[in-house]
């Protein structure tokens, strides 16, 4: 580790193979919290290269408990976190919704780490269980559409460097690998990231995928669709700007997302919104990104996805698909 270090910190690059390893190590236990903490924060002052995310990626992918959900080909609505907006669980809600939609959700997800609440906290708090048995989540596809992948669960190379990312609480280069480790391997996927850069990077290395994919960043900081300006879009077709003019609504204001200061109350948002109760702000915002995996999924027109999202949520659908989800035993 000290050679690594001291490389980095001389903005030397480490190869994929090194990446791949140095993480494998870690997972192994055989580095101190104050050496992973010294490797984590070397990524927050330099940018991370592709090589380097491919091999942490790998790494994290092989050493994962995966799970076969292949037989419902479900989409994830992931983001990266770390774009430090407390807003509200927006992709999260929007996972139900596109479930309410009758499209198959395969969602990962985890503690908040840089924010109040991430999107497992709600949900723990809410009396989802969490689990990584297989057929406990296959009933949860049958019978609700959509399954909770909680990354913990999945990612015991993860329990080394958990106390000190929450000790941390700062964005780190685990937040730009959530989206792509999740267990199930989804050929479908709605990903957030927090920069213009990541975003080409996440680009370049779904490329060589044989995914389907819509990759956002809100140009004025969010990783997802936030109606607040415009979104870059990388897709495996194109590349695309949306707006709030995409879907024929007004722009909103950053606050009008704002996530609550607290885990019981960004719950408390979160239910109120899936039971179709929420601003019109948060029912568009939520359409919006719903709409974006119903059209990655379908390649239907935008507009109608977002008209048959917003439908959904304000008839509670999606609140149904919640207490589906919690009824699962």
């Amino acid at each position: 580790m000290k050679n690594l270090l001291t490389r980095l910190t001389q903005f030397q690059k480490i190869t994929k193979q090194e990446a791949k390893d140095v993480l494998v190590s870690i997972s192994k236990g055989k580095f101190s919290q104050v050496e992973i903490a010294a490797f984590l924060t070397v990524y927050m002052m330099r940018n991370i290269s592709i090589e380097e995310l491919d091999g942490f990626r790998e790494a994290l992918l092989e050493l994962c408990i995966s799970v076969d959900l292949s037989d419902y080909n479900p989409i994830d609505l992931c983001g990266t976190g770390g774009d430090g907006k407390n807003t509200f669980n927006i992709s999260t809600a929007a996972s139900f919704v596109t479930a309410s939609c009758g499209i198959p959700v395969a969602k990962h997800g985890n503690y908040g780490v840089s924010s109040v609440s991430g999107s497992s906290n709600v949900l723990e708090s809410l009396g989802v269980k969490f689990s990584n048995d297989e057929a406990f989540l296959k009933k949860c596809m049958d019978k609700a559409q959509i399954c909770i992948l909680h990354a913990p669960l999945f990612h015991p190379a993860m329990k080394e460097v958990a106390p000190i990312r929450k000790n941390l609480g700062l964005k780190t280069f685990f937040n730009m690998l959530g989206p792509m480790v999740n267990p199930s391997f989804p050929k479908l996927q709605l990903v957030g990231v927090f920069n213009l850069e990541l975003l080409r990077t996440y680009a370049y290395l779904y490329e060589q995928t044989d995914k389907k994919y819509s990759i956002i960043h809100e140009l004025d900081g969010y990783d997802e669709v936030s109606l607040t300006s415009s979104a870059k879009v990388h897709t495996h077709q194109s590349e695309l700007m949306i707006s709030a003019e995409t879907f024929d609504v007004k722009a909103l204001q950053q606050n009008e997302l704002f996530g609550g200061n607290t885990v019981k109350e960004a719950a408390a948002i979160f239910v109120k919104v899936l039971q179709g109760k929420g601003t019109t702000a948060q029912n568009h915002v939520v359409a919006a990104n719903a709409a974006l995996a119903i059209h990655t999924t379908t390649n239907k027109p935008l507009k109608t996805c977002f008209d048959m999202a917003l439908q959904n949520l304000l008839e509670g659908k999606a609140f149904q698909v919640l207490e589906q989800l919690k009824s699962v035993a």
